[in-house]
């Protein structure tokens, strides 16, 4: 996977030219990220299906919260169906912060993902299924031919992780640190002895990477922060030791994004956060900390904020991933 995330902070329509520019610039994976308080993900991947011919679209990631399961999958299949099958099903646990705002933080969960995408399975292949756990269900199916997606797991967990690699296509790991990305493939490592991979075929662990990239670094840098700060935000407590950060400071950080307090937030992030959690600098770094990356990842998505000026960063990452796969 040569993947791109696109935050919907864009109106619609400059979001669909960007996805466009990133379909003509070699990413073969378009994310959206999936946020209350942006514009609707599907929304835009639905534009997205008109308007571009190859590259593959999902949502990057859901949660099973917000939205009924079995609405999601319907959801995607209407989505694949709409693209001409170029989907993929990037579900989660979902951001703490902002699922603070709609009382949902609680629901946050390993079984609860499990059982939206293996239900999504079920549907998808033609089933009517019951239900009886982290939500309900009886007699649900589709009336309509619905075509599978891929389904790539959204966590950073250790559980989270193993269980990804045992039932589902790919994990989603928000990283950027080569440390980050070594950990996750322990607990893949240790998911994979589980996995059925006749059924399941092979798995595929993605570094899910804050990117900022340009020819100046310092700017750079300065672009990298609202992403850090909503990465650090969510980050559990063992990542957040992982790196040496504070976790009272991470506190405030979250704290301050669910208040609202944006400007607050974004002050707060330290040099120390931007670069446990991103990939930051010129070409020429970016490309250096993301072939260090892939010493452990499988591919790498480059997710927001891709650079302080977004049409050239598209560019840019995607020359310098080229470059570190080579």
């Amino acid at each position: 996977m040569k993947g791109i995330e696109l935050t919907p902070e864009h109106p619609v329509d400059r979001a669909v030219e960007l996805g466009v520019a990133a379909e003509r610039a070699g990413f073969d994976t378009l994310f959206t990220s999936c946020h209350y308080n942006n514009r609707d993900p599907f929304v835009v991947l639905s534009q997205l299906a008109r308007e571009t011919t190859k590259i593959r679209l999902g949502p990057g990631v859901i949660n099973p919260y917000e939205i009924h399961p079995v609405r999601l999958a319907s959801t995607m299949a209407t989505l694949s169906e709409a693209s001409g099958g170029r989907t993929i099903y990037g579900i989660g646990p979902g951001d703490p912060s902002t699922l603070q705002n709609l009382g949902l933080a609680d629901q946050r969960g390993l079984r609860s993902v499990l059982e939206a995408f293996t239900t999504a399975r079920q549907l998808w292949s033609g089933e009517r299924i019951d239900h009886d756990g982290s939500f309900q269900a009886t007699n649900a199916g589709l009336n309509y031919d619905a075509a599978a997606s891929p389904v790539y797991v959204g966590g950073e967990g250790p559980h989270m992780c193993r269980m990804s690699a045992k039932h589902a296509d790919g994990l989603l790991f928000n990283g950027s640190h080569p440390d980050s990305i070594a950990w996750a493939r322990e607990q893949v490592d240790h998911g994979l002895k589980e996995r059925d991979t006749e059924e399941r075929g092979p798995f595929d662990l993605v570094a899910y990477a804050s990117v900022s990239i340009a020819d100046d670094a310092s700017a750079a840098r300065e672009a990298a922060r609202p992403p850090v700060a909503f990465i650090t935000a969510g980050a559990a407590e063992p990542v957040l030791d992982r790196h040496a950060i504070d976790r009272e400071r991470a506190e405030t950080i979250g704290e301050a994004i669910s208040a609202g307090e944006f400007s607050k937030a974004f002050g707060t992030v330290t040099d120390e956060m931007i670069d446990a959690f991103s990939i930051t600098g010129t070409p020429e770094t970016v490309e250096q900390r993301m072939r260090a990356v892939l010493e452990y990842a499988d591919s790498v998505v480059v997710s927001a904020p891709i650079g302080p000026n977004i049409d050239t960063a598209i560019e840019l990452a995607a020359s310098a991933l080229d470059r570190a796969h080579s």
